[in-house]
């Protein structure tokens, strides 16, 4: 009997899309490439198939598309996928990046890391959001079955697509582990605060800025601010609050140079008004670094009693917080203790075989 061969959908991989991209490197990174009854082949964006791709358990091949195509890469999604995994005799195809194929007789599980769109419309630029929510309604629809990363995820793709909670899999994401492979030891600059997150409205940097402004120059720390590209739009906003002499806009930086930045810096900050899950504060805590995060729902559920909790709405209490902390080195320390241990609760390898099991779920189904 045939091996099953499952189609990894990897069209939106371009190397510069943070969070799922660290989610399909991990997972695939510990498939394992013999004796797990399934092989694996990917179909690749132009970007992808052009770098390092030895992570893949598997022939990754290249699309000739670009993922930073917007278009290009929807029109992938939507017609080629499932044709490129009906001519390679494809057992399953896995769409793990919210969007998947508007019609296909293969077997589809689907990622949806989370709705943006549906939930805060507002967040996403002109018509990206409509475009968006009609392309992941047209996944989801096809979808044989949905994975997802969190509880509070599950609950908004209940909500808004209208999927039964028998094909909805919740596994949850793990923090990235440093590139060194082991915990950095803890070298802190004085009174540094680290912040990433691309540049969307929700990722909330402004409160950030204008909480920073707020505390005395005399003890203000300084802010790095990373995962921008190009020209930072945050830029005329740190001129504006007067700021550039504690403000560092870092832009894209390899995971080396973000493991320098949680070992060295006091405290990391997610102001975010929405997540999916919420994997930098998993990140930190996994790097040793202490956590002020928004005090919302599925940070909570991440973060557990580990982190420091705040309203990200309100810029004059989130300065407060960020002075409290910052001159309280028990509580840092307390923070860093049960962040780490928080963290081990969650591991890529728990992920992966989480994912495959429902692989081979939708197989034996079939």
């Amino acid at each position: 009997m045939p091996i099953p061969l499952i189609l990894v959908d990897l069209l939106f991989f371009t190397g510069k899309k943070g969070g799922m991209e660290s989610y399909v490197r991990e997972i695939y990174s510990r498939m394992p490439r013999e004796n797990s009854g399934v092989q694996f082949i990917a179909l690749a964006s132009s970007e992808l198939a052009a770098g390092d791709t030895s992570w893949f358990p598997g022939d990754v091949i290249d699309s000739g598309i670009s993922g930073e195509d917007r278009i290009a890469w929807a029109r992938g999604e939507l017609f080629s996928v499932a044709g490129f995994a009906r001519s390679r005799r494809a057992s399953l195809i896995h769409c793990p990046a919210n969007l998947g194929p508007l019609y296909s007789r293969i077997p589809v599980v689907m990622t949806i890391h989370d709705l943006l769109p549906f939930r805060h419309p507002e967040y996403v630029p002109g018509a990206y959001s409509l475009i968006l929510r009609t392309l992941i309604r047209l996944g989801a629809r096809t979808a044989h079955r949905v994975l997802t990363v969190s509880k509070a995820s599950r609950t908004d793709i209940r909500r808004y697509l209208r999927i039964t909670r028998t094909a909805i899999d919740v596994i949850p994401l793990a923090g990235e582990t440093p590139a060194t492979g082991a915990i950095p030891t803890r070298v802190r600059r004085a009174d540094q605060l680290l912040a990433v997150g691309n540049r969307m409205p929700h990722k909330n940097f402004s409160t950030l800025l204008a909480a920073l402004a707020r505390l005395p120059e005399s003890t203000r720390p300084h802010l790095v601010v990373t995962g921008s590209h190009g020209d930072d739009p945050l830029s005329p906003l740190v001129a504006e609050l007067g700021l550039q002499r504690w403000v560092s806009l870092r832009g894209w930086l390899t995971p080396k140079e973000l493991d320098a930045l949680y070992s060295e810096s006091t405290l990391f900050v997610f102001p975010t008004f929405f997540e999916g899950f919420g994997l930098p504060v998993l990140e930190a805590m996994a790097h040793g670094c202490p956590v002020l995060c928004s005090d919302i729902p599925v940070l909570h559920e991440v973060a557990g009693d580990a982190a420091g909790y705040v309203d990200a709405h309100d810029a004059a209490r989130l300065a407060e917080s960020i002075g409290e902390l910052i001159s309280s080195p028990d509580e840092l320390a307390r923070l860093t203790i049960s962040g780490l241990a928080r963290a081990a609760e969650f591991t890529w390898d728990r992920t992966a075989q989480q994912t495959l099991e429902s692989f081979q779920r939708v197989l034996a189904e079939r």
